[in-house]
């Protein structure tokens, strides 16, 4: 698709400039305060890999600083030498008044900003009460200052680089954070990521798809497709619908189960013609049914089934159990007991000649989450 192929272009080349909208941004926190008012308060929230001088996320958190009763904020940035985009870069007019800046380092090192206080004498703690500092390196969030800073906060909130998600969330994992980030729907399917969320160690947000409304991209990017616009601000837009937020942050959403119609009501009354009037296929190398939709879902089903990935977004720990992935990568990696569980009948080629996928009558299924109804929190 048109608008997929931005993101996909963006990894591919490294390029990974793509700012999150203030209104996305708003609409995910706030479902995590409906579930927990209090869940910052007193926490200190590290925003990586951003520009705050153009950040949103800087914005957002800057300007609810005291609504969420937060100690501390940081955000981070990259150089503008280690970026892809850098045509036409323009030092922030708060950089050039600074008694701080410096024609060099402003362009070959990162910065950060911290807020923990009211520094303008206005009774209000928001944006203009931002600190800021060069850092010695260009704000890799590899290098150990950025790494000393994520050992420092509670939270970690940000849109990562694309091209380094698998890396970045191992980052966030090896400090043990709780995190709420964007990714591509396809890391669901990422061997890295998969296991997090069948061992419910992160889930994903509220968010998926045409819920986030687009991301800001730098002039210097090369649009493509039809779905590009320009905001009343003059920023140029670039919708997708190929995005999620990943978190391990609690929310209601998640504990929401589905309300789903019996296998029989499904094949007398479904919408999806796949369905109604047919039923439900059997995979070739899995003893488990095919569920391409996951309002479909049998309601009085016991066994296997193989959904969407997309099904992730309406998963619901008490109602379902993820037994496993159906992708590319699973016979090579998944355990013995992973292939009894799902009665796996061996290495099945498609006609195409490809193998670990769900296989129904020779023909590959695309990525498949296996899962199956949660007797024990059922009963």
């Amino acid at each position: 698709m048109a608008n997929s192929s931005n993101l996909n272009k963006a990894k591919k080349d490294k390029s990974d400039e793509f700012y999150t909208q203030y209104l996305d941004i708003e609409k995910e926190v706030n479902a995590y305060l409906e579930y927990n008012p209090y869940i910052f308060k007193n926490k200190t929230i590290l925003l990586p890999c951003d520009d705050p001088e153009w950040s949103n996320f800087t914005r957002y958190f800057a300007q609810n600083f005291q609504k969420f009763k937060l100690k501390k904020l940081i955000s981070t940035s990259y150089a503008v030498e280690s970026k892809i985009h850098k045509e036409g870069y323009q030092t922030t007019f708060f950089e050039e008044k600074s008694p701080k800046f410096d024609k060099k380092k402003t362009r070959i090192k990162g910065k950060f900003f911290t807020l923990t206080k009211d520094k303008t004498g206005d009774d209000r703690i928001n944006i203009d009460d931002l600190d800021w500092q060069y850092l010695e390196g260009d704000g890799d969030f590899r290098s150990e200052e950025v790494k000393k800073l994520r050992d420092e906060a509670d939270f970690i909130i940000t849109n990562p680089p694309f091209s380094l998600f698998r890396e970045f969330i191992n980052w966030i994992l090896e400090g043990n954070k709780k995190f709420l980030v964007i990714g591509n729907i396809n890391c669901i399917a990422y061997k890295e990521i998969f296991p997090l969320l069948k061992n419910n160690k992160a889930w994903l947000g509220t968010g998926i798809g045409r819920w986030i409304s687009g991301f800001i991209v730098p002039k210097g990017y090369e649009l493509y497709g039809t779905e590009t616009s320009l905001s009343q601000n003059g920023e140029r837009i670039v919708s997708t619908n190929s995005c999620l937020w990943l978190t391990n942050i609690d929310h209601g959403k998640r504990h929401q189960p589905l309300a789903l119609m019996s296998m029989a009501d499904n094949i007398k009354f479904s919408k999806h013609k796949e369905i109604k009037g047919i039923g439900y296929k059997k995979y070739d190398n899995y003893d488990a049914i095919e569920v391409p939709y996951s309002d479909a879902i049998p309601s009085d089903y016991d066994g296997i089934m193989g959904v969407p990935l997309t099904f992730m977004n309406k998963y619901c720990p008490e109602q379902f159990k993820i037994v496993g992935p159906a992708m590319g990568w699973t016979h090579s990696t998944m355990s013995k007991e992973w292939k009894k569980t799902v009665g796996y009948k061996g290495d099945i080629k498609s006609k195409a000649g490809t193998k670990g996928y769900g296989i129904i009558d020779g023909v590959q299924i695309y990525h498949r989450v296996l899962i199956t109804k949660n007797k024990d929190k059922n009963k």
